[in-house]
C-alpha cells in the first residue's frame, strides 16, 4: 500500500487508452467495465446510463470481436450496428489501463461514478493468490477508480477477501488519497464496504447467466465513497 506499481506500460495499451480518451471526448464522467469479455455487460451498462460514455476493457481480442456478447454476436468490434453510441470496447492490459486512467482522474479530466468488476478470474489456487486484484500491487490504484466499485463473483472467498482488503486499505492514509480525503469540515470521509449474496433479476453477463442457470450462489462487493 505504501509503494507504487512501476511496471512499464505496454505501448499497445497506451495506444488503446488514447482511443478511449478520444471516444470519451470532453465528457467529464466515464464508466469503466473492467474485464468486459464479449462486451455484453458494457452494452447493458451503456443502455442503463445513456448520457455517460461506458468503456469496456479486455485483453482478449477473440472475446472483444464478439462485440456485445450472445445478443450481438457475429459483429465487428465497435460496429455502429452492435453497440450503443455511448459504449466503446478496447483491447488493453487491464493493470496498465487502470494506471493511465488514474492519471486522468488525478488531473481532473475524468470522473468515474461507477466501476464494474464483473466475474474476474479468481485465481483459486493458493500459489496463484497474489494474482488476485486485492493481493496485487495494483490494488491501491484500483481503489481510486470509481465513486462506486462493484465486484461480482460466484466465489464467496474471493468476495470476502476483496472486501477485507478494501477495509484494510482504508487505514493507509495518505497512501491512497481518494480513500482518505477529507470532507468540507476537515474530517476524514467515510467509505462504505458491503459484501453480500445476491440474486440478479436479469443477468447482464454471460457468466452471470451461466451461474444463475446452474443455481450457483452469486456474491457482490460494493465499495462506495
Amino acid at each position: 500500500m505504501r509503494t507504487q506499481y512501476l511496471r512499464p506500460i505496454a505501448d499497445h495499451t497506451r495506444e488503446a487508452f488514447a482511443q478511449a480518451v478520444s471516444f470519451a471526448g470532453s465528457t467529464h464522467k466515464v464508466i469503466l467495465d473492467s474485464g468486459c469479455g464479449t462486451g455484453e455487460s458494457t452494452v447493458n451498462l451503456a443502455l442503463a446510463h445513456p448520457d455517460v460514455p461506458v468503456i469496456g476493457i479486455d485483453k482478449s481480442v477473440a472475446r472483444l470481436t464478439k462485440a456485445g456478447g450472445a445478443a450481438l454476436h457475429n459483429t465487428e468490434i465497435n460496429s455502429a450496428t452492435a453497440l450503443p453510441p455511448n459504449a466503446f470496447l478496447v483491447r488493453a492490459e487491464l493493470l496498465d489501463f487502470w494506471r493511465l486512467a488514474l492519471d486522468e482522474v488525478q488531473a481532473g479530466r475524468w470522473h468515474i461514478p461507477y466501476h464494474a468488476l464483473y466475474y474476474p478470474n479468481p485465481w483459486p489456487k493458493q500459489s496463484e493468490a497474489t494474482r488476485r486484484f486485492h493481493l496485487h500491487p495494483i490494488f491501491p490504484t484500483l481503489l481510486q477508480l470509481g465513486d462506486t466499485i462493484e465486484l461480482r463473483t460466484n466465489w464467496e472467498i474471493y468476495a470476502r477477501e476483496f472486501a477485507e482488503a478494501a477495509s484494510i486499505a482504508n487505514e493507509f492514509e495518505p497512501a491512497i488519497p481518494a480513500l482518505g480525503r477529507n470532507d468540507n469540515a476537515g474530517n476524514k470521509a467515510a467509505i462504505s464496504i458491503s459484501c453480500e449474496a445476491f440474486e440478479p433479476e436479469r443477468p447482464i453477463t454471460a457468466f452471470e447467466r451461466k451461474y444463475k442457470e446452474a443455481r450457483q450462489q452469486l456474491w457482490r462487493v460494493i465499495i462506495q465513497k
